[in-house]
């Protein structure tokens, strides 16, 4: 199966089950699957004490105790990245390296004794907070489809179980995309280039730009795969409109 059908299906199942518990099992399947071992989805906070913010995660549990007695939260660089990047990251990429103080780097060595390494990280900069979802592969030759899949999984994932949680506070802060902001995020969320997305609307590639961009503002996103989520979750584009054929998108948005 192409990596992102597994996307679509875990964001169809996402919809269907009101349980924090499945949705962690249902996105752990999916990982081994596409050849991933571990996974951390949640807030930048003690995993052990989180309170009210979201922690959804396997890491291995000695890792997991090890980090929250010694509050390595407060160091821990690839939250650090995350709180001040939108933008997907590796672990192994030598300007993460190079920014590492000695006791990160010291921290990354002890996490790599629990075979947590070689991360990819996607920073989640939602209405609600800064989190981030880190995924552990247990190969080096993952193609990058599979991490777009990835992405687009980790942050419905996140936004899923916000709306589970706290679903009072996602309601009151879920800002309207207008019908050519969402028309062209929709078209985006299909694979369509700008140029593409002003063909099929009838408007010119940079006024399609302009629109995707706008949506991505609005949501306080950085990249189309957030801001698609985002829509998703929030039900500004439906699920089966994204996997409806295209000529009948298009069809639909010219009525």
């Amino acid at each position: 199966m192409d990596p992102f059908d597994h996307a679509l299906s875990f964001l169809e199942y996402c919809e269907r089950t009101s349980r924090v518990a499945d949705l962690q099992h249902a996105f752990q399947r999916n990982l081994e699957t596409l050849g991933f071992r571990y996974f951390a989805c949640s807030s930048h906070v003690d995993p052990l004490h989180s309170n009210q913010e979201i922690m959804v995660l396997n890491y291995p549990q000695a890792w997991i105790e090890c980090y929250s007695e010694q509050q390595l939260h407060l160091i821990d660089p690839v939250f650090r990245r995350a709180d001040r990047s939108r933008r997907p990251f590796y672990w192994d990429e030598p300007e993460f390296r190079a920014g590492l103080s000695a006791k990160q780097r010291k921290m990354q060595a002890l996490a790599r004794d629990f075979g947590v390494a070689h991360g990819f990280t996607i920073p989640i900069h939602s209405p609600l907070s800064t989190a981030s979802c880190s995924v552990v592969p247990d190969s080096p030759r993952i193609g990058a489809r599979t991490y777009y899949a990835i992405e687009l999984m980790a942050i419905h994932l996140f936004d899923r179980v916000a709306r589970l949680q706290r679903p009072q506070e996602v309601l009151d802060r879920v800002p309207d995309l207008s019908p050519r902001e969402r028309q062209c995020l929709l078209l985006a969320a299909q694979g369509k280039s700008d140029a593409e997305v002003g063909m099929l609307l009838g408007i010119r590639q940079c006024t399609a730009h302009n629109y995707i961009e706008s949506a991505k503002k609005r949501f306080a996103m950085c990249t189309r795969i957030q801001a698609v989520v985002y829509a998703l979750g929030t039900r500004q584009i439906r699920l089966e409109d994204l996997m409806r054929p295209l000529h009948r998108v298009v069809r639909q948005h010219r009525t």
